[in-house]
């Protein structure tokens, strides 16, 4: 059984004001409020997800 990589990031800038689908993006990586931390599965979803708004997140360390 392999542990599968996480990714911790964080959100740093807030979702008004944007598209619809990049407040999509937030709600689906699991944000609920500004400047919160969270870990998710590194899984290519997932990765599209952040690229998408890569400008809003900070990745942290894992």
């Amino acid at each position: 059984m392999s542990k599968e990589k996480t990714i911790r990031i964080k959100l740093i800038k807030s979702g008004i004001g944007r598209m619809k689908s990049h407040k999509l993006c937030i709600k689906g990586l699991g944000f609920k409020k500004l400047n919160q931390t969270v870990m998710i599965i590194d899984t290519p979803s997932n990765r599209g997800m952040m690229n998408k708004i890569s400008d809003m997140l900070e990745v942290m360390d894992s």
